[in-house]
């Protein structure tokens, strides 16, 4: 099977490194904020239903339009 391909190879190979699948780690790498350091970002329980809903949509997260806030954040937590 061939590698997806990646924006930030380092970032990747260091997901790689902590057992993410390489869909997974493919998908986070890809991800427009991707590369920005710094935990400036605040908890998921901070954000609005439609910032997490966009989140989960720029992740690829499935059927997001059906969950709730609380679902969105444990699926962003565990996708």
């Amino acid at each position: 099977m061939e590698r997806p391909r990646v924006k930030n190879e380092d970032q990747y190979e260091a997901l790689r490194g902590k057992g993410y699948s390489k869909e997974k780690s493919a998908r986070i790498t890809n991800t427009p904020n991707a590369g920005k350091k710094g935990g400036k970002a605040s908890p998921y329980e901070e954000w609005t239903k439609a910032e997490l809903y966009e989140q989960a949509k720029n992740v690829g997260i499935d059927g997001r339009s059906k969950m709730s806030k609380k679902q969105l954040i444990n699926a962003l937590r565990n996708n």
